[in-house]
């Protein structure tokens, strides 16, 4: 059993390509990944720049694509936010294009949280990727 952690996630130039305040197209198995991890248990945190309309146009969206999120822009479901306490959201991990590097891809990203040996890279990165999600969950 994977120990389970609270992901705070990105929204533009991570699950989408950065188009703001359009929405981009998404990132190379952005979905597929995110989705793998809510099945290992994972909380997953919506964590963006967008409020008001643009924030339920990206909410919408992920839904659209099979993702509901644990609380979005907050710490817990029903978190009221108030100029007294501090924005930062509690998370074991953030997932963000503005990360030290960049954005290190999907692919990446869920063999760290997993520690999953990478399958022979050899082929398309569709092959690739379809060997990490057909034997599992």
């Amino acid at each position: 059993m994977l120990n389970t952690k609270i992901i705070a996630v990105d929204f533009d130039g991570t699950i989408v390509e950065d188009a703001y305040p359009k929405i981009g197209k998404p990132q190379l198995f952005a979905f597929e990944t995110l989705k793998r991890l809510q099945n290992d248990g994972h909380r997953l945190i919506l964590w963006t720049y967008r409020c008001g309309s643009k924030l339920d146009e990206a909410v919408a969206f992920c839904k659209t694509n099979g993702i509901e999120f644990y609380a979005i822009n907050s710490s817990f479901p029903n978190e009221k936010y108030n100029l007294k306490e501090s924005r930062k959201i509690a998370a074991d991990i953030f997932i963000d294009d503005r990360n030290i590097g960049g954005f290190m891809g999907w692919g990446n990203v869920y063999q760290q949280l997993t520690n999953e040996k990478a399958p022979n890279l050899q082929g398309s990165k569709k092959t690739f990727f379809a060997s990490l999600f057909s034997s599992k969950k």
